[in-house]
C-alpha cells in the first residue's frame, strides 16, 4: 500500500508530465501556425517560404488594397443585411424608378413655419403656406418625360394658391382667383378638357373660374382628381382603370370628403355614411373601443362617419363616437391602432401610402401601419403641442397652432434610387451581394474539391488510373460551359422546387462545370512533385500511398492551388451573374448582382433610369477585379522567377 508521501510524489509527477504535455502541444502549433526561426548560418537568417510570400505579396500596393476592398465587401455583403433587412415580395408602384436623393422630406422653407397644407400620394409632395405660398418637394423630376413638378405654372406663383393636391403623376391647385390649373402628366385625363380613350373628362365649366369659397377639397389619386364643394356637389374624373369605380362618382350630391385607395373612390356623405359604389372593398374592420368588427357595413348601420383617410388598401374612419376604425386589407400590422389614454380620442386623421397618422384632443400624435421608414415614429417633446398633422407617401408632418414644423419623420430618399417594382436598390444589392458571393464561394469549394481529388489522384499513381481520369476531364472540358449551365438550369425549372433548393443546384452545377482546369493544373504539378527524394522516403519507410498522396505531396503544390481557387472565384461571380443576366441563374424576386443587371436590360432604363444598372455593375466590377488582382499578386509572389521574389 502507497504511503501518503509516495502518493503525493505520483501525483505531482504526473502533474508535471500534462504540463510538460500541454507546452509541448502549444509549442507544436505555434510552429504549425507561425513557423519557427531559422538558426543563423553564416549570419545570415533563412526566410522562410511563407515569409517570402508575404512580403512579395504586401510590396504590392494594388494588390494590398483589392484585398482590403474585398475583405471590406464581404464585410459589407454578409454584415449589413443583419442591420437592412429586406421583404423579398415588397413591391410600390407609387415608389417606382425614384433617383437617388435625400430630399422627399424636405419640406422647404418658405412654407415651413405657416404651413396650410400638405398632401402627397406619391413619391412627391406639396404644400401650401397660410399666405398661398406652394411648394413641391421629393422626386420631383420625372426622366422619361422630363417633366419637372418644381417648374409651378406662373398662374398659381402669382395669384397664390388655396387648396391644392398631388397625385401620382399630377398637381392639381386651386388659385385664390378661382382658377383650377394642373400640371404635370395629363395623359389620362387627370386635368384638363380633353377627352381620353377610357378616361372621364374633367367638367368643362370646372375649366372656367369657380368662387373659391365654394370649394371644400381638390383630391388626387392614380391618375385620378376629384373636387367637393361646400355645398356637397362632387365631381371626379380621370383614369377608369385605375379607379374602379370613378364613373359612379363622377358626379355626386350630399358630399362631405373623398379619398382614394390605390384602385377606388371612397366617399364620405354628409348623412355620416360610407359610400363605396359598387366595389365592395371594406368588409372586416377593427376599431379602438371594439375590437375586431366583422361587418363594417352592418357596424356602421345607425352610427355616423364624421372624417375618413385612406392608405392603399385601407381606409380609417372617425366617428360621431369618438371611435376610430380602420378597415380594408391590413398588411404590415395596420389593424395594430394606438392605445389612447382614458378620454383621449382622435380629432383629425391623414393615411399615406401605407400607414395612417392622427392628432388626439389632447393634441398627442399617434401613427400605426407600416413602419419600415420610421414614418410611425415621433419624439416626445412633441406630445401635446400638436395641432394638425398631415402625410406625405411615406412621411408624416406634425404641425403646431401657428402653422410651424415640430417634426417630419419617414422617408428621406433612397441612396441608389428604386428599381421599376418601386424596390430601394441599395437594399437589394446589399442582399443580392450576399447571394452572388455565396453562390461564388460555394461554387469555387465543389470545384476545387473535385479538381483537387481528380488531379491529385490521376497526376501520383498514373498509368490506367491517370488516363481514365485525363479522358473524363476532356469529356467534362469539351462542353460548351455557358449553354450546358443554362441547359440545366432550364431543367430545373420544370421541376417544382423550393427557391433555397434552386439556389443550391445552381452552386453545385457551376462546381461541377469548372474543376477541369485545376485538375489539370494539380495533376502536372504532382508528377513533378512525386519523383522527389522525400516520396521515395516516404514509400522506404511504408507510408500508405493515399497518405504520401495527399498528406505530402498535395501540400507542395498548395500554392498553386491557393492562386487557381482565387481566380475561379471571380469567374464563378461573372458566370452566375451571366446566369442570372440571361435567366436562367436565381429568379426575381431573389435578387443578385445579376438578375438586379437583367432587370435593367432594357433601353429606356439604360438611357433614363441609369442608377438600377450603374450601382450592380459597379459593385460586381469591383469584386471581380479586386479578386483578380489578388489572384495575380499571388501568382507573381509564388514564382520563384519574379522579380518580386
Amino acid at each position: 500500500m502507497q504511503s501518503r508521501g509516495e502518493k503525493g510524489n505520483w501525483i505531482k509527477k504526473a502533474f508535471q508530465a500534462t504540463v510538460s504535455a500541454l507546452k509541448r502541444a502549444f509549442l507544436w502549433i505555434k510552429r504549425m501556425i507561425f513557423g519557427e526561426k531559422s538558426a543563423d548560418l553564416q549570419g545570415a537568417e533563412i526566410e522562410k517560404p511563407s515569409q517570402l510570400l508575404k512580403e512579395a505579396f504586401f510590396r504590392r500596393k494594388t494588390a494590398v488594397a483589392a484585398l482590403i476592398l474585398l475583405f471590406s465587401l464581404f464585410l459589407f455583403v454578409f454584415i449589413a443585411p443583419l442591420v437592412v433587412p429586406m421583404d423579398v415580395n415588397y413591391t410600390d408602384p407609387l415608389q417606382q424608378n425614384v433617383s437617388p436623393s435625400y430630399s422627399m422630406r424636405a419640406v422647404p422653407r418658405r412654407i415651413k413655419r405657416e404651413i396650410a397644407e400638405i398632401n402627397g400620394f406619391a413619391d412627391f409632395t406639396v404644400g401650401i403656406s397660410k399666405g398661398g405660398e406652394i411648394a413641391v418637394w421629393g422626386n420631383t423630376k420625372e426622366k422619361l418625360t422630363k417633366m419637372n413638378f418644381k417648374d409651378i405654372p406662373k398662374t398659381v406663383q402669382e395669384d397664390g394658391a388655396v387648396l391644392a393636391a398631388a397625385g401620382k403623376d399630377h398637381i392639381l391647385a386651386l388659385t385664390k382667383a378661382g382658377e383650377i390649373v394642373g400640371w404635370g402628366d395629363k395623359s389620362c385625363g387627370q386635368y384638363g378638357g380633353e377627352v381620353v380613350l377610357n378616361a372621364v373628362s374633367m367638367p368643362q365649366f370646372l375649366l372656367q373660374s369657380v368662387e373659391p369659397s365654394s370649394v371644400k377639397q381638390i383630391v388626387c389619386g392614380y391618375q385620378t382628381s376629384a373636387i367637393v364643394f361646400k355645398d356637397g356637389k362632387a365631381y371626379a374624373w380621370g383614369n377608369k382603370n385605375s379607379t374602379k369605380n370613378l364613373e359612379e362618382v363622377r358626379d355626386m350630391e350630399n358630399v362631405e370628403k373623398i379619398v382614394f385607395t390605390n384602385s377606388a373612390a371612397v366617399v364620405l356623405m354628409k348623412d355620416g355614411q360610407i359610400w363605396t359604389g359598387s366595389e365592395m372593398l371594406f368588409t372586416q374592420a377593427i376599431g379602438t373601443k371594439t375590437g375586431r368588427i366583422s361587418s363594417l357595413n352592418a357596424y356602421m348601420e345607425g352610427r355616423k362617419a364624421v372624417n375618413l383617410a385612406a392608405s392603399n388598401k385601407c381606409i380609417a374612419i372617425l366617428t360621431a363616437e369618438n371611435e376610430l376604425i380602420v378597415s380594408g386589407v391590413f398588411e404590415n400590422g395596420e389593424e395594430n391602432l394606438p392605445t389612447l389614454e382614458n378620454g383621449e380620442y382622435f380629432t383629425k386623421i391623414a393615411g399615406g401610402t401605407r400607414h395612417f397618422a392622427g392628432v388626439t384632443n389632447y393634441g398627442n400624435v399617434y401613427a400605426w401601419g407600416h413602419n419600415a421608414y420610421g414614418q410611425c415614429e415621433f419624439k416626445e417633446k412633441i406630445q401635446g403641442n400638436a395641432a394638425a398633422v398631415y402625410t406625405g407617401a411615406l412621411q408624416t408632418y406634425v404641425v403646431d397652432q401657428e402653422g410651424a414644423l415640430l417634426q417630419s419623420t419617414g422617408l428621406k430618399g433612397y441612396l441608389m434610387g428604386t428599381d421599376v417594382r418601386g424596390r430601394d436598390v441599395f437594399t437589394r444589392i446589399i442582399h443580392g451581394g450576399k447571394m452572388t458571393m455565396t453562390i461564388g464561394a460555394v461554387a469555387v469549394l465543389v470545384s476545387s474539391v473535385i479538381g483537387i481529388i481528380v488531379g491529385c489522384v490521376s497526376g501520383y499513381f498514373g498509368g490506367w488510373v491517370d488516363t481514365l481520369l485525363m479522358r473524363v476531364t476532356e469529356i467534362f472540358s469539351s462542353m460548351p460551359f455557358l449553354p450546358f449551365a443554362m441547359l440545366l438550369s432550364q431543367i430545373i425549372k420544370n421541376y417544382n422546387i423550393g427557391e433555397t433548393m434552386r439556389i443550391f443546384i445552381i452552386m453545385l452545377i457551376l462546381g461541377a462545370l469548372s474543376w477541369t482546369g485545376l485538375a489539370r493544373m494539380v495533376r502536372g504539378q504532382v508528377l513533378a512533385e512525386r519523383e522527389k527524394e522525400f516520396v521515395l522516403a516516404a514509400k522506404a519507410m511504408g507510408v500508405k500511398e493515399r497518405k504520401i498522396a495527399f498528406r505530402h505531396v498535395l501540400p507542395n503544390v498548395i500554392s498553386v492551388i491557393l492562386v487557381s481557387m482565387t481566380l475561379s472565384f471571380a469567374s464563378c461571380l461573372l458566370t452566375e451573374s451571366s446566369l442570372s443576366y440571361l435567366g436562367f441563374g436565381v429568379q426575381q424576386p431573389q435578387p443578385t448582382w445579376g438578375n438586379m443587371l437583367s432587370g435593367s436590360n432594357n433601353s429606356v432604363v439604360i438611357q433614363y433610369y441609369w442608377w438600377q444598372w450603374l450601382f450592380p455593375a459597379i459593385f460586381l466590377s469591383l469584386a471581380t477585379i479586386s479578386i483578380n488582382v489578388i489572384g495575380d499578386a499571388l501568382r507573381d509572389a509564388l514564382d520563384p522567377k519574379s522579380k518580386e521574389r
